[in-house]
């Protein structure tokens, strides 16, 4: 059986890269053959197999053919005549078209090592163009690799512009979407994604919502990027410092803002009640590619939030209460610590602004802690019942919320900023 490790363990291999999921091309051989001898049949669209032994995934070289439109209009053909190389002039990017046999030699037919050394992000060939899921790989691709100094190759990105143009993402499922953008949410420097989007005209077609925030100004006192999209780029990728791998927190910050579209120009740069209005938008986007549910909650939290937690400071303790209860966090005091990292990369996320503290995410968190140290066995609620009973609770975490206030304020004269 003559097998080759393919893709991005070769990839990061030689990047210098910690080492991922290990796939392999087998070369030569049938279904049939791979069951007798003890591979596992797992792949539903085309023969991919388990290893008895590692678990590792390996599948029958193949070649396929555009049959139809989307990332599925596809005819798989998966025989022993298909060659290495044909199986790897199928692949997207000639950095994920290098194979390696057994003794360690490279498997090379597009110059995969030579664009990896030169930082560029080149397709393979012409049959780019046929898989419209692969505009949003090269930019998933950039988020991850843009910090190693990583750039599209002009000539990949016009066939980007082209199949953008012709409009082929409208027929991307909601999940495949849904994937990449999580996947490049939780990368190193999201920004390099949503760029990429736009300079190939596809962000339009994927994300409106955001595509919309280009070119809405705010107030350059508070936002010296001014561009709202510049600061959503800025607030992702502050996310992704502040919260390394955690898509939940990303996907907060890439929409915590989207009301800010929805104001009229004659109101700019002001955006009074923004994080009301982008809540509709949020959640026509959280339905459209079927976010899953810890994103949406966290999203929408941080959407309606985020300037109150700025302005924390300034909430009565009733007010600050009141915050809390609406985001549930007395019954899911796990939202908290993200809510705070979203709202100081929110915060951090402008220009020049990077460097700066966020005292009122530690504000916030140290005050849910003690309200939440508040229950009903705590109280005297000896002829209460129903309301009045959560009411007594209420009043009571609020006392809590003003001592642990009035404790600080002792020795912490933390200066909180508005905007």
């Amino acid at each position: 059986m003559k097998t080759y490790l393919v893709g991005g363990a070769v990839r990061d291999r030689l990047l210098g890269l910690p080492p991922g999921d290990r796939d392999h091309v087998v070369v030569g051989e049938t279904t049939e053959s791979m069951r007798a001898t003890g591979f596992r049949p797992v792949g539903r669209d085309f023969p991919v197999f388990l290893h008895p032994d590692s678990g590792e995934e390996y599948a029958l070289a193949r070649t396929e053919r555009k049959s139809g439109r989307g990332y599925r209009g596809f005819e798989v053909h998966a025989h022993p005549s298909v060659t290495l190389e044909q199986d790897l002039e199928r692949r997207d990017f000639t950095i994920n078209a290098i194979a390696e046999d057994v003794d360690g030699t490279l498997v090379d037919p597009f110059g995969g090592a030579r664009d990896l050394e030169a930082r560029v992000l080149r397709h393979v060939g012409p049959a780019f163009v046929e898989d419209p899921l692969r505009v949003l790989r090269a930019a998933r691709f950039m988020a991850r690799f843009a910090g190693l100094g990583f750039a599209v190759a002009p000539e990949t990105l016009a066939l980007m512009r082209e199949m953008a143009a012709g409009g082929e993402l409208a027929e991307l499922v909601p999940e495949r979407v849904w994937q990449e953008l999580s996947r490049a949410l939780a990368a190193p420097t999201p920004s390099a994604f949503l760029r990429t989007l736009r300079d190939t005209g596809a962000l339009v077609a994927v994300l409106p919502e955001v595509d919309a925030l280009y070119g809405v100004p705010q107030r350059a006192e508070y936002h010296p990027e001014v561009d709202t999209g510049i600061h959503i780029e800025l607030v992702c990728d502050m996310a992704a410092r502040l919260a390394p791998g955690d898509a939940v927190v990303g996907f907060a910050a890439l929409t915590h803002d989207l009301g800010k579209a929805l104001t009229p120009a004659d109101e700019w740069p002001k955006h009074i009640a923004h994080e009301r209005h982008g809540l509709k938008p949020l959640a026509a986007l959280c339905a459209r590619l079927k976010v899953p549910g810890a994103h949406r909650e966290l999203a929408m939290i941080a959407c309606r939030e985020h300037l109150n937690v700025h302005r924390l400071d300034q909430l009565r303790d009733s007010t600050v209460h009141d915050l809390l209860a609406r985001c549930d966090a007395f019954r899911r005091p796990e939202r908290i610590a993200p809510l705070a990292l979203v709202c100081e990369a929110d915060k951090r996320g402008r220009l020049g602004r990077a460097d700066d503290d966020y005292p009122q995410g530690r504000e916030l968190q140290r005050l849910h802690t003690a309200a939440a140290a508040i229950s009903v066995r705590d109280l005297d609620v000896e002829g209460l019942a129903g309301p009045a009973i959560g009411e007594a609770l209420r009043k009571a975490r609020i006392a809590a919320i003003a001592k642990a206030r009035s404790a600080a304020s002792e020795t912490d004269d933390a200066h909180f900023d508005v905007s």
